[in-house]
């Protein structure tokens, strides 16, 4: 894919992202005032979970599909993502009835529902960016983060509660696996001998990307946890509401760069390997992406606890107290969120496992800390200073990345 196509793949996918951004960002005011902090706290538990097993859902082998880009090899791979993803709905299934009868509620009972469709949306996805069907993937965006927040709201108006707030995005995300018109004609048919050596032939994607991915929304899970255990239901529904907000920037853009970019970097190349010109490449899209880090952070620290008075009610100023707190941890993760398809191509899985799990024990570490310190606010700082060091040292390492010299250079 060459530089322009790039561009206009990622400008494509950023018109269709912000579009869907910009939708629950405006319905966002509405909604805290149908629903109350407890009420969001419980949601974004809900949400963390089903995240936490969704991203592991297909063992994460629906990302091998822009590296085999279609014919019969693709059709295998989706054999194999829909068979694990059917155990694994299973296994939940049973996880989710004894929380029910651990716990007397009936929320968990909606997380098989959460973790298919969620398993389905990131399988379609990756087999829409194999094809650069990129003006489906942002009609698609739109769909799960826009029609999601619109019936959340319609949920709201109704008096639907919590249950509300659960089913009106699982809607949202069925119908984008609709529009993604995922193909699974063939799949069922496929041979097992087939899919296991699919399954040996990608087998870094399970051992090295499934558990780097679990252990980034663990955190999410055990964050949201920590602050409902220390500072209330409500803390928790402020720190849900801050990330959903101040990562939507970091949500629309990284998702729009690293679709463009996956394809970009898996043409250009060696499997495996890093080139001098993918580097580069890499280094460059991170340039321009602190360069729009910069004035967000400025902004988030200047205009947030009055921004969220504002937009929310009075109810939500700490959330924006948080917010600048939060702000140079949302600058660096604005910077990484696109870059973790590099490893992927460069077959550097394995060091990206274990530097995400240094950073994720810096992150909950962190945010502990500040809690049993400080507050609330406290623990946004904390988390800022930590991220800072973890993410810094990780845009040095990939710019830095060795490269293979060329033939003629190494004779």
């Amino acid at each position: 894919m060459a530089g322009g196509t790039l561009l206009k793949a990622t400008f494509t996918l950023l018109a269709g992202g912000a579009v869907a951004q910009l939708i629950p960002l405006l319905i966002g005011p509405l909604l805290t005032r149908l629903y109350t902090p407890a009420q969001f706290g419980v949601y974004h538990l809900f949400a963390a979970v089903a995240a936490n097993v969704a991203v592991v859902a297909c063992a994460r082998y629906e990302f091998a599909l822009p590296l085999v880009r279609g014919g019969e090899d693709a059709q295998v791979l989706r054999a194999l993502c829909l068979r694990v993803l059917v155990a694994v709905v299973m296994a939940t299934t049973l996880a989710a009835l004894l929380w029910c009868g651990l716990s007397g509620d009936a929320w968990p009972m909606w997380l098989p529902v959460a973790v298919a469709l969620l398993g389905l949306v990131s399988l379609a996805t990756l087999q829409a960016t194999a094809h650069k069907r990129f003006r489906a993937l942002a009609m698609a965006r739109v769909m799960q983060h826009g029609g999601g927040a619109v019936a959340q709201a319609g949920a709201g108006l109704a008096g639907a509660g919590v249950a509300g707030l659960i089913a009106a995005p699982l809607l949202a995300l069925a119908a984008t696996v609709a529009m993604l018109r995922l193909p699974v004609s063939g799949t069922l048919g496929v041979p097992g001998d087939r899919v296991r050596q699919m399954a040996l032939r990608f087998q870094d994607f399970p051992k090295f990307n499934t558990p780097h991915a679990f252990l980034g929304a663990l955190s999410d899970t055990v964050s949201i946890a920590l602050v409902a255990a220390l500072a209330g239901p409500a803390a928790a529904g402020f720190w849900g509401l801050t990330m959903r907000y101040l990562k939507a920037p970091a949500t629309l853009v990284g998702g729009a760069v690293s679709q463009a970019l996956y394809p970009h970097l898996a043409d250009s190349d060696a499997p495996g390997v890093a080139t001098a010109k993918g580097r580069a490449a890499v280094v460059r899209v991170m340039g321009l992406l602190a360069l729009i880090a910069a004035p967000l952070v400025l902004g988030i620290w200047l205009v947030a606890p009055w921004a969220f008075e504002a937009l929310f009610g009075p109810d939500w100023r700490d959330a924006g107290e948080l917010a600048s707190a939060l702000a140079l941890y949302i600058g660096v993760h604005f910077v990484a969120a696109p870059l973790a398809i590099v490893t992927m191509v460069w077959g550097a899985q394995a060091w990206a496992l274990r530097l995400a799990a240094v950073g994720q024990a810096m992150f909950v570490g962190a945010l502990a800390w500040g809690l049993t310190q400080g507050g609330l606010v406290t623990a946004g700082w904390c988390v800022s200073a930590a991220m800072l060091l973890y993410f810094g040292w990780y845009f040095v390492c990939l710019a830095r990345w060795p490269v293979p010299a060329p033939p003629e250079a190494a004779q």
